[in-house]
C-alpha cells in the first residue's frame, strides 16, 4: 500500500479548499526549461514482505566483526561494550528525548550529562568540557576556530602526524574565516620539532598534535610545551585517544588549552562509521569559557535548596544572537554521550586503566612477533596501540589475502594520498591465539 494515505477525495477536498484544480497547478512558477516533465526513473513499489527480503539480501553482503578478526582502527576502534550499556540507553526517557530545554521535565537527561561533562574532565585532567560534539573531526576544527578567537591570530600548525580527514575538515572549517595553515612534516612517524621551532612565533593562533597522534606513535609532548613558551598567545590544542589517556599522562599535564577527541571507543560500537560523538575540553578560564561551541550543563539548587541540572551555557544561534554564536554546527551527540558516561561508570578508573593496558601491552607483542619477520620494517619507535608497519609487497595483495583468511589486516595508508604502508591496530578484543595466527598468516601473505 502507499505509504501517503490519503484518497482521491481528499485529495481533491484540499485542492478545492485552496482554490486549484490540480497539484500541478501549485507549482507553475517554475520555468517550463528547468521543470521535470517525465516520470521518476524509480521501480513501482513493493509490499513490506519484499521489502524486508531485499535489505536482508543487501545487509548479508556486510561483515561483522563478530565474523572477522580486525586490526583496524585509524581513529574507530573495535573495543568490548557492556552490555549494560544497550538495556540503559534503550529507556524511552533517553532514546526519545530531545534537546533539554525544559529543565523541569529533562533533569534525568541533564543529569547524564552533567556526569558525561564531569568524566570527561576527569579523564583530560581539564577544568571544563561540553555536552560533547559531532564526532572527533569537527570538534578539532572547533577547537581551531575558538583558539583563533582567543588569540586574535590566523597561524595554526597542523602536523602531518594528524588523521588526515581531521586535517580536512579543520582546513573546512578554517577556510572562510581566512586561517593561514601551516603543516608540519614528519621526522619518523612523530611531528618534526625543529620544524615546529622555526614556524612557532608570535602570529601563532594554535598548534594542534594529536596524542597518541595518527601513526600511533606518542608524541613527546614535554618538549612541546617547552616550546609553546615561544608565543604568548599560541594555544595548545591535542587530539586525544580517551582509552590511552586511562595509561598516558592526562593532555593537562602537558600545559594543554583546548583537549578534543573522538569518543567512539568510549561504550559505543563501529556501527559502520557512525554515529560517534567527538568530546571537548578547556582549562578552568572565562575567557575560553565565553568561546567555547555547543552548550554546557550545570549544576544549581531551586528555590527549596534541591540539587537540579540546567543548560548554563549555550553559544548556538538557536539561542543567542547569530553573530555572537561561536557555532551554528555543533550539536551534542546526547544518546552516544550517555553510552560514554554508562561505559566510564561501569568501567571505572582501574577497568578504563586496564583495557588501556591490554591494548597496549597486545599491540606491542604483536609489534615484537612481526619484527622478526623478513621483509617487515616498523617505522614507530614509541607507540600506544597502533603501529605502521611497511613492507615492499603491495598492501592491498597483503590485506585481500588476509581478508580470505578472516582477517581485516589493518588500514591502507595508502587511501591517504600521502604515506604509504599498513596501519595495524590492536584492542583488548585481541586473545594471544588470534594474534599468533594472524602473524603466521601475514607471514605467508608477504614472503609466500
Amino acid at each position: 500500500m502507499d505509504y501517503i494515505s490519503n484518497t482521491d477525495q481528499e485529495r481533491k477536498e484540499m485542492l478545492a479548499a485552496i482554490g486549484v484544480e490540480a497539484v500541478e497547478e501549485l507549482f507553475s512558477m517554475i520555468p517550463e526549461e528547468v521543470s521535470f516533465n517525465r516520470p521518476l526513473n524509480i521501480p513501482e513499489g513493493i509490499s513490506e514482505l519484499e521489502l524486508i527480503r531485499n535489505a536482508q539480501k543487501k545487509a548479508a553482503k556486510n561483515k561483522s566483526m563478530t565474523e572477522l578478526c580486525s586490526f583496524m582502527g585509524a581513529g574507530a576502534y573495535e573495543h568490548y561494550v557492556p552490555s549494560i550499556i544497550d538495556h540503559l540507553i534503550s529507556r524511552s526517557e533517553f532514546y526519545t528525548a530531545y534537546t533539554p530545554y525544559q529543565a523541569e521535565l529533562s533533569q534525568g537527561t541533564l543529569e547524564a550529562i552533567y556526569e558525561y561533562q564531569s568524566m570527561i574532565c576527569e579523564i583530560t585532567g581539564m577544568g571544563i568540557a561540553n555536552a560533547s560534539m559531532l564526532d572527533g573531526g569537527s570538534a578539532a576544527a572547533e577547537a581551531v576556530l575558538m583558539a583563533a578567537r582567543i588569540s586574535r591570530k590566523k597561524k595554526i600548525l597542523l602536523p602531518d602526524s594528524i588523521h588526515p580527514a581531521y586535517r580536512e575538515v579543520i582546513k573546512t572549517y578554517g577556510v572562510n574565516q581566512e586561517l593561514d595553515f601551516k603543516e608540519i612534516s614528519l621526522t619518523g612517524s612523530k611531528l618534526d620539532l625543529d620544524e615546529l621551532a622555526e614556524n612557532l612565533d608570535n602570529q601563532t593562533a594554535a598548534v594542534v598534535v594529536q596524542y597518541p597522534n595518527f601513526y600511533g606513535s606518542i608524541e613527546e609532548m614535554e618538549k612541546i610545551q617547552e616550546l609553546m613558551k615561544k608565543s604568548k598567545k599560541a594555544l595548545l590544542i591535542v587530539i586525544a585517544n580517551p582509552i590511552s589517556l586511562g595509561l598516558l599522562k592526562p593532555p593537562a599535564e602537558f600545559g594543554a588549552d583546548i583537549v578534543v577527541g573522538e569518543g567512539q571507543s568510549l561504550g559505543n560500537g563501529l556501527n559502520y562509521g557512525g554515529p560517534y560523538l567527538g568530546f571537548m575540553a578547556i582549562k578552568d578560564d572565562r575567557r575560553h569559557l565565553r568561546q567555547l561551541p555547543g552548550r554546557i550543563v550545570g549544576g544549581t539548587s531551586d528555590v527549596d535548596g534541591k540539587k537540579g541540572f540546567v543548560l548554563t551555557l549555550q553559544t548556538r544561534e538557536q539561542h543567542i544572537r547569530r553573530e555572537k554564536a561561536t557555532s551554528n554546527i555543533c550539536s551534542n551527540e546526547a544518546l552516544n554521550a550517555l553510552m560514554a558516561t554508562i561505559y566510564l561508570a561501569t568501567m571505572g578508573r582501574e577497568g578504563l586503566k586496564e583495557v588501556a593496558a591490554q591494548s597496549y601491552h597486545k599491540a606491542h607483542y604483536l609489534a615484537d612477533k612481526l619484527e622478526k619477520l623478513d621483509g617487515i620494517e616498523i617505522v614507530n619507535d614509541d607507540f600506544f596501540h597502533e603501529f605502521w608497519l611497511k613492507t615492499e609487497k603491495p598492501i592491498t595483495e597483503i590485506s585481500d589475502k588476509l581478508l580470505e583468511k578472516g582477517y581485516l589486516a589493518g588500514v591502507d595508508l595508502a587511501q591517504f594520498g600521502e604515506e604509504e604502508g599498513l596501519l595495524l591496530a590492536v584492542t583488548e578484543m585481541r586473545h594471544k591465539d588470534e594474534i599468533d595466527n594472524f602473524v603466521k598468516e601475514l607471514e605467508v601473505a608477504i614472503n609466500g
